[in-house]
């Protein structure tokens, strides 16, 4: 049996602005572009044009450092400014380096900066003098696109909200999922057997992340202006999922 995935980067997205209504932006460009969405489509949303929509963007002139960024500042050559922004959004600080900090982020995930970034957030911004923060709850950003897309469309699908991570023991940011509406995140293969008929015990795939991954290959890092890709033809289970259904539990994790 022959299997398929199609994804659909969405041109047409405007630069996006603190008020709009990111799903009303979408089913506007899936409109214009004559493609409405089918059931068991995947909508796949980069964190940044709903950071920009949330007002989440924030002058680092307006900052006023605490005593313990000062002193991170100091250790990483960091703007301390910019380090109060990344204490402000971590849980705490794992490790760092000169001009690197790596905590774990508020939501739970470890991220370089708590995901705090200069690039493609306004014009004008050479002098750095505007960063974005990760939106405040990337899941419900993401329930709400898709009820928005649903009602529109009339169509059952899931959404996700994604960013670029780097990974402990390779070069290269990958799409991450870090909002999930409509779908489980995972798919537990455990119990089922393998085509030599063995009993799986530990598989569980990473469905949202294989489709992020996927999908921010289209999104790209630079220019590209698409920061939405349409996945038709995955495979994944529907249902309530969020970011936290991802994170391996502490008492689990070898690395922190």
């Amino acid at each position: 049996m022959r299997k398929q995935l199609t994804l659909t980067a969405l041109p047409g997205i405007p630069d996006i602005h603190e008020g709009d209504e990111i799903g009303v932006v979408i089913a506007q460009a899936l409109a214009t572009e004559g493609y409405p969405l089918q059931n068991g489509d995947v909508v796949v949303v980069a964190q940044k044009v709903i950071s920009k929509a949330e007002g989440r963007k924030v002058a680092i002139a307006s900052v006023k450092p605490s005593p313990e960024a000062m002193a991170w500042a100091r250790r990483t050559g960091k703007d301390p400014r910019l380090v109060e922004l990344i204490l402000r959004e971590s849980n705490r600080v794992l490790r760092a380096r000169r001009g690197l900090i790596i905590t774990e982020h508020r939501l739970g995930f470890v991220c370089a900066n708590a995901g705090i970034d200069h690039s493609n957030v306004c014009p004008g911004n050479e002098d750095n003098g505007w960063v974005l923060l990760l939106p405040e709850d990337p899941d419900r950003s993401a329930r709400r696109i898709r009820g928005i897309l649903q009602s529109h469309f009339g169509v059952e699908i899931a959404v996700l909200v994604i960013d670029s991570h780097g990974r402990a023991w390779r070069l290269g940011a990958v799409g991450t999922a870090i909002g999930v509406a409509g779908m489980r995140p995972l798919t537990d293969l455990r119990g089922q057997r393998d085509l030599y008929g063995r009993t799986l015990r530990t598989t569980r795939v990473g469905t949202a992340d294989g489709i992020a991954a996927a999908a921010a290959l289209l999104m790209g890092e630079g220019a590209e202006g698409t920061p939405v890709v349409i996945v038709r033809g995955a495979s994944y289970q529907p249902g309530d999922g969020r970011l936290q259904d991802i994170l391996r539990p502490r008492e689990l994790d070898l690395f922190r």
